[in-house]
Protein backbone atom coordinates (compact mmCIF):
# COMPACT_ATOMS: atom_id res chain seq x y z
CA UNK A 1 0.00 0.00 0.00
CA UNK A 2 1.10 3.32 -1.13
CA UNK A 3 1.60 6.23 1.71
CA UNK A 4 -1.47 8.47 -0.37
CA UNK A 5 -3.72 4.73 0.28
CA UNK A 6 -2.51 5.19 4.18
CA UNK A 7 -5.08 5.75 6.88
CA UNK A 8 -4.45 8.57 9.24
CA UNK A 9 -2.07 8.69 12.06
CA UNK A 10 -3.63 8.01 15.83
CA UNK A 11 -2.08 11.49 16.06
CA UNK A 12 -3.92 13.02 13.11
CA UNK A 13 -7.22 11.67 14.26
CA UNK A 14 -6.71 12.81 18.55
CA UNK A 15 -5.17 16.03 17.65
CA UNK A 16 -6.32 16.66 14.23
CA UNK A 17 -2.78 17.74 12.90
CA UNK A 18 -0.99 15.51 10.10
CA UNK A 19 2.29 14.36 10.27
CA UNK A 20 2.86 17.17 7.70
CA UNK A 21 2.08 19.68 10.53
CA UNK A 22 -1.71 21.10 8.25
CA UNK A 23 -4.16 21.59 11.25
CA UNK A 24 -7.35 20.08 9.96
CA UNK A 25 -10.57 22.08 8.92
CA UNK A 26 -12.57 20.08 12.68
CA UNK A 27 -9.54 21.36 14.51
CA UNK A 28 -9.96 24.75 13.82
CA UNK A 29 -13.75 24.94 14.29
CA UNK A 30 -14.45 25.98 10.72
CA UNK A 31 -16.93 23.06 9.87
CA UNK A 32 -19.45 24.56 12.73
CA UNK A 33 -22.05 27.25 11.65
CA UNK A 34 -21.71 30.41 13.87
CA UNK A 35 -24.83 31.59 16.00
CA UNK A 36 -26.83 34.23 14.56
CA UNK A 37 -27.59 37.53 16.68
CA UNK A 38 -30.99 35.96 16.86
CA UNK A 39 -30.14 32.33 18.13
CA UNK A 40 -27.58 34.20 20.46
CA UNK A 41 -30.54 35.70 22.07
CA UNK A 42 -33.01 33.29 22.15
CA UNK A 43 -30.15 31.34 24.03
CA UNK A 44 -29.18 33.96 26.81
CA UNK A 45 -33.43 34.27 27.18
CA UNK A 46 -33.97 30.68 27.77
CA UNK A 47 -31.21 30.77 30.65
CA UNK A 48 -33.57 33.69 32.32
CA UNK A 49 -36.16 30.97 34.04
CA UNK A 50 -38.23 33.47 35.60
CA UNK A 51 -38.48 34.85 32.10
CA UNK A 52 -38.98 31.97 30.40
CA UNK A 53 -42.67 30.87 32.89
CA UNK A 54 -43.74 34.46 33.08
CA UNK A 55 -44.00 34.36 29.08
CA UNK A 56 -45.79 30.74 29.21
CA UNK A 57 -48.42 32.23 31.84
CA UNK A 58 -48.83 35.57 30.22
CA UNK A 59 -49.66 33.44 27.17
CA UNK A 60 -52.22 31.61 28.87
CA UNK A 61 -53.74 34.91 30.47
CA UNK A 62 -53.91 36.10 26.69
CA UNK A 63 -55.82 33.26 25.46
CA UNK A 64 -58.03 32.88 28.26
CA UNK A 65 -58.78 36.81 28.07
CA UNK A 66 -59.05 36.52 23.98
CA UNK A 67 -61.07 33.08 23.72
CA UNK A 68 -63.13 34.20 26.88
CA UNK A 69 -66.56 32.98 25.05
CA UNK A 70 -64.97 29.17 25.28
CA UNK A 71 -64.29 29.34 28.54
CA UNK A 72 -67.29 30.96 30.28
CA UNK A 73 -70.67 29.94 29.62
CA UNK A 74 -72.10 33.15 30.36
CA UNK A 75 -71.69 37.00 29.01
CA UNK A 76 -71.12 40.09 30.84
CA UNK A 77 -74.61 41.11 30.59
CA UNK A 78 -75.72 37.82 32.50
CA UNK A 79 -77.93 37.86 35.49
CA UNK A 80 -77.31 34.59 37.20
CA UNK A 81 -80.41 34.11 39.73
CA UNK A 82 -81.27 31.50 42.46
CA UNK A 83 -83.65 28.94 41.02
CA UNK A 84 -85.15 30.20 37.48
CA UNK A 85 -85.82 33.49 35.50
CA UNK A 86 -88.12 34.73 38.17
CA UNK A 87 -85.98 34.09 41.25
CA UNK A 88 -83.50 36.43 43.30
CA UNK A 89 -80.40 37.17 41.46
CA UNK A 90 -77.34 35.20 42.59
CA UNK A 91 -76.14 37.89 44.53
CA UNK A 92 -72.52 37.48 46.21
CA UNK A 93 -71.65 33.85 45.73
CA UNK A 94 -68.31 32.34 46.98
CA UNK A 95 -66.41 30.65 45.01
CA UNK A 96 -67.59 27.19 43.72
CA UNK A 97 -68.37 24.93 40.84
CA UNK A 98 -69.50 26.69 37.96
CA UNK A 99 -68.35 30.03 39.37
CA UNK A 100 -65.01 30.02 39.49
CA UNK A 101 -64.41 33.39 41.59
CA UNK A 102 -68.12 34.26 42.45
CA UNK A 103 -70.64 36.31 41.95
CA UNK A 104 -70.83 39.87 42.37
CA UNK A 105 -73.83 42.24 43.19
CA UNK A 106 -75.71 42.28 40.13
CA UNK A 107 -75.50 38.67 40.00
CA UNK A 108 -72.91 38.43 37.21
CA UNK A 109 -70.47 35.94 37.52
CA UNK A 110 -66.78 37.14 38.77
CA UNK A 111 -64.73 34.61 36.55
CA UNK A 112 -66.54 36.28 33.54
CA UNK A 113 -66.01 39.73 34.31
CA UNK A 114 -62.43 38.86 34.56
CA UNK A 115 -62.04 37.69 31.72
CA UNK A 116 -64.18 39.70 29.36
CA UNK A 117 -62.23 42.43 31.65
CA UNK A 118 -58.60 41.39 30.96
CA UNK A 119 -59.56 42.09 27.29
CA UNK A 120 -60.12 45.71 27.79
CA UNK A 121 -56.76 46.09 29.94
CA UNK A 122 -54.38 43.92 27.74
CA UNK A 123 -55.83 46.14 24.74
CA UNK A 124 -54.87 49.53 26.78
CA UNK A 125 -51.40 48.39 27.46
CA UNK A 126 -50.50 46.78 24.44
CA UNK A 127 -51.87 50.09 21.82
CA UNK A 128 -50.31 52.29 24.72
CA UNK A 129 -46.79 50.27 24.28
CA UNK A 130 -46.81 50.74 20.56
CA UNK A 131 -47.80 53.92 20.03
CA UNK A 132 -46.18 55.59 22.86
CA UNK A 133 -42.83 53.59 22.01
CA UNK A 134 -43.42 54.41 18.09
CA UNK A 135 -43.65 57.98 18.68
CA UNK A 136 -41.15 58.35 21.68
CA UNK A 137 -38.57 56.22 18.83
CA UNK A 138 -38.87 59.00 16.45
CA UNK A 139 -38.18 61.70 18.43
CA UNK A 140 -35.20 60.37 19.86
CA UNK A 141 -34.04 59.76 16.74
CA UNK A 142 -34.39 63.13 15.89
CA UNK A 143 -32.96 64.75 18.14
CA UNK A 144 -29.90 62.28 18.59
CA UNK A 145 -29.15 63.13 14.80
CA UNK A 146 -30.00 66.46 14.08
CA UNK A 147 -28.57 68.38 17.78
CA UNK A 148 -28.03 71.91 17.97
CA UNK A 149 -31.25 73.92 18.17
CA UNK A 150 -33.45 70.95 17.10
CA UNK A 151 -32.15 68.62 20.36
CA UNK A 152 -32.90 71.20 22.45
CA UNK A 153 -36.62 71.64 21.57
CA UNK A 154 -37.50 68.23 21.88
CA UNK A 155 -35.51 67.54 25.16
CA UNK A 156 -37.11 70.48 26.49
CA UNK A 157 -40.76 69.88 25.80
CA UNK A 158 -39.85 66.27 27.15
CA UNK A 159 -38.67 67.69 30.17
CA UNK A 160 -42.04 69.81 30.56
CA UNK A 161 -44.26 66.67 29.88
CA UNK A 162 -41.85 64.97 32.74
CA UNK A 163 -42.25 68.04 35.24
CA UNK A 164 -46.28 67.61 35.13
CA UNK A 165 -47.55 65.53 37.83
CA UNK A 166 -48.96 62.11 36.16
CA UNK A 167 -51.72 61.14 37.68
CA UNK A 168 -52.90 64.75 37.87
CA UNK A 169 -52.65 65.38 34.42
CA UNK A 170 -54.26 62.24 33.44
CA UNK A 171 -57.64 63.07 34.84
CA UNK A 172 -57.91 66.43 33.65
CA UNK A 173 -57.30 65.25 30.19
CA UNK A 174 -59.84 62.13 30.21
CA UNK A 175 -62.45 64.56 31.19
CA UNK A 176 -61.45 66.75 28.29
CA UNK A 177 -64.13 64.89 26.09
CA UNK A 178 -66.79 66.03 28.09
CA UNK A 179 -66.68 69.68 27.70
CA UNK A 180 -64.06 70.51 24.32
CA UNK A 181 -65.27 69.43 20.96
CA UNK A 182 -61.14 69.06 19.22
CA UNK A 183 -60.94 66.93 21.98
CA UNK A 184 -63.73 64.89 21.45
CA UNK A 185 -63.31 64.83 17.52
CA UNK A 186 -59.58 63.51 18.61
CA UNK A 187 -60.05 61.16 21.67
CA UNK A 188 -63.67 59.97 21.49
CA UNK A 189 -66.20 60.18 24.15
CA UNK A 190 -65.28 60.85 27.49
CA UNK A 191 -64.39 57.46 29.51
CA UNK A 192 -64.33 55.58 26.25
CA UNK A 193 -61.67 52.66 25.32
CA UNK A 194 -60.39 55.14 22.51
CA UNK A 195 -59.95 58.37 24.97
CA UNK A 196 -58.09 56.40 27.74
CA UNK A 197 -55.29 55.08 25.10
CA UNK A 198 -54.97 58.82 23.42
CA UNK A 199 -54.70 59.94 26.75
CA UNK A 200 -52.06 57.94 28.20
CA UNK A 201 -50.07 57.31 25.05
CA UNK A 202 -50.06 61.05 24.46
CA UNK A 203 -47.66 61.27 28.56
CA UNK A 204 -45.97 57.83 27.70
CA UNK A 205 -43.45 58.23 25.17
CA UNK A 206 -41.01 60.23 27.32
CA UNK A 207 -38.93 58.09 28.70
CA UNK A 208 -38.50 56.28 25.30
CA UNK A 209 -37.29 59.21 24.02
CA UNK A 210 -34.42 60.02 26.36
CA UNK A 211 -33.23 56.44 26.14
CA UNK A 212 -33.75 56.32 22.17
CA UNK A 213 -31.47 59.76 22.17
CA UNK A 214 -28.67 58.69 24.39
CA UNK A 215 -28.41 55.37 22.28
CA UNK A 216 -28.26 57.57 19.14
CA UNK A 217 -25.55 60.16 20.66
CA UNK A 218 -23.68 57.52 20.72
CA UNK A 219 -23.98 54.95 17.90
CA UNK A 220 -24.06 57.91 15.88
CA UNK A 221 -19.95 58.30 16.01
CA UNK A 222 -19.89 54.77 14.75
CA UNK A 223 -17.37 54.43 11.61
CA UNK A 224 -20.74 52.41 9.85
CA UNK A 225 -22.41 55.73 10.44
CA UNK A 226 -19.63 57.36 8.65
CA UNK A 227 -18.92 55.07 5.91
CA UNK A 228 -23.24 55.70 5.03
CA UNK A 229 -22.70 59.23 5.11
CA UNK A 230 -19.67 59.35 2.46
CA UNK A 231 -21.46 57.09 0.75
CA UNK A 232 -23.97 59.96 0.39
CA UNK A 233 -27.07 57.97 1.85
CA UNK A 234 -29.61 60.59 2.98
CA UNK A 235 -30.73 61.87 6.46
CA UNK A 236 -33.74 60.18 6.60
CA UNK A 237 -32.09 56.66 5.69
CA UNK A 238 -29.29 56.72 8.41
CA UNK A 239 -31.58 57.60 10.91
CA UNK A 240 -34.93 55.09 9.91
CA UNK A 241 -32.27 52.05 8.36
CA UNK A 242 -28.95 52.11 10.16
CA UNK A 243 -29.64 54.67 13.69
CA UNK A 244 -33.00 53.10 14.71
CA UNK A 245 -32.20 49.24 13.97
CA UNK A 246 -29.68 49.49 16.33
CA UNK A 247 -31.58 50.78 19.18
CA UNK A 248 -33.95 47.83 18.55
CA UNK A 249 -32.81 45.82 21.71
CA UNK A 250 -33.98 48.89 23.89
CA UNK A 251 -36.74 49.44 22.19
CA UNK A 252 -38.55 46.30 22.88
CA UNK A 253 -37.16 46.08 26.27
CA UNK A 254 -39.07 49.80 26.80
CA UNK A 255 -42.32 48.42 25.10
CA UNK A 256 -42.83 45.61 27.24
CA UNK A 257 -42.34 47.70 30.39
CA UNK A 258 -44.64 50.23 29.17
CA UNK A 259 -47.34 47.68 29.13
CA UNK A 260 -46.87 46.59 31.98
CA UNK A 261 -46.95 50.60 33.24
CA UNK A 262 -49.78 51.01 31.29
CA UNK A 263 -52.05 48.09 32.75
CA UNK A 264 -51.27 49.60 35.84
CA UNK A 265 -52.36 53.26 35.34
CA UNK A 266 -55.49 52.22 33.36
CA UNK A 267 -56.40 50.65 36.80
CA UNK A 268 -55.46 53.51 38.76
CA UNK A 269 -57.42 55.68 36.93
CA UNK A 270 -60.91 52.92 36.31
CA UNK A 271 -60.22 52.92 40.48
CA UNK A 272 -60.49 56.83 40.96
CA UNK A 273 -63.56 56.53 38.34
CA UNK A 274 -61.74 58.41 35.20
CA UNK A 275 -61.22 55.47 33.30
CA UNK A 276 -63.33 53.24 30.97
CA UNK A 277 -66.74 53.57 32.13
CA UNK A 278 -67.89 50.23 33.50
CA UNK A 279 -71.26 50.05 31.21
CA UNK A 280 -69.63 50.39 28.26
CA UNK A 281 -66.49 48.01 28.90
CA UNK A 282 -65.21 46.27 32.55
CA UNK A 283 -61.85 46.26 33.17
CA UNK A 284 -59.94 45.19 35.76
CA UNK A 285 -59.38 48.39 37.57
CA UNK A 286 -63.19 48.78 37.21
CA UNK A 287 -63.90 45.74 39.28
CA UNK A 288 -61.77 47.03 41.96
CA UNK A 289 -63.93 49.86 41.94
CA UNK A 290 -66.75 48.57 42.02
CA UNK A 291 -65.93 45.74 44.88
CA UNK A 292 -64.16 48.25 47.26
CA UNK A 293 -67.79 48.66 49.32
CA UNK A 294 -68.58 44.77 49.50
CA UNK A 295 -64.80 44.08 50.77
CA UNK A 296 -66.05 43.20 54.14
CA UNK A 297 -68.89 40.79 53.10
CA UNK A 298 -67.54 39.48 49.55
CA UNK A 299 -63.78 39.86 49.85
CA UNK A 300 -63.25 37.70 46.76
CA UNK A 301 -64.15 40.61 44.21
CA UNK A 302 -61.18 42.23 45.34
CA UNK A 303 -59.02 39.15 45.51
CA UNK A 304 -59.32 38.24 42.04
CA UNK A 305 -59.28 40.99 39.64
CA UNK A 306 -56.53 42.39 41.71
CA UNK A 307 -54.09 38.74 41.37
CA UNK A 308 -54.86 39.19 37.83
CA UNK A 309 -53.72 42.62 38.00
CA UNK A 310 -50.74 41.59 39.88
CA UNK A 311 -49.66 38.71 38.01
CA UNK A 312 -49.85 40.15 34.53
CA UNK A 313 -47.57 43.07 35.95
CA UNK A 314 -45.08 40.94 37.31
CA UNK A 315 -45.35 37.92 33.90
CA UNK A 316 -44.46 41.19 31.57
CA UNK A 317 -41.67 43.11 33.79
CA UNK A 318 -39.96 39.36 34.10
CA UNK A 319 -40.18 39.32 30.32
CA UNK A 320 -38.97 42.78 30.35
CA UNK A 321 -35.65 41.59 32.46
CA UNK A 322 -35.12 38.48 30.55
CA UNK A 323 -35.14 40.54 26.93
CA UNK A 324 -32.84 43.03 28.48
CA UNK A 325 -30.05 40.30 29.07
CA UNK A 326 -30.73 38.81 25.86
CA UNK A 327 -30.39 41.42 23.86
CA UNK A 328 -27.46 43.04 25.73
CA UNK A 329 -24.94 43.15 22.87
CA UNK A 330 -22.22 43.80 26.02
CA UNK A 331 -23.17 40.08 27.73
CA UNK A 332 -20.54 37.37 25.98
CA UNK A 333 -21.36 34.61 27.76
CA UNK A 334 -24.34 31.82 25.91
Amino acid sequence: MTDLQQPPRETEVATGVSPEGVTSTEALGLTQKPLTPARLAWRRFRRHKLAVVSTIVLLIIVVLCVFAPVFTNYTIHTQIRTNGPDSPLASFLSPRRGHWFGTDEGGYDEWTNVLYGGRISLAVGISVALLSVGFGSVVGVIAGFFGGWVDNLLMRITDLFLAIPLIVILIIGSQLPATQHWARFAMGNAKSLRAVIVILSAFFWMPIARVIRGLVLSIKEKEFIEAATAAGASKSRIMFRHLLPNCSGQIIINATLAVAAAILTESALSFLGYGIDPVVAPTWGNLLAGAQGQIDIAPHLIWFPGIAITLTVLCVNFIGDGLRDALDPKQLSV
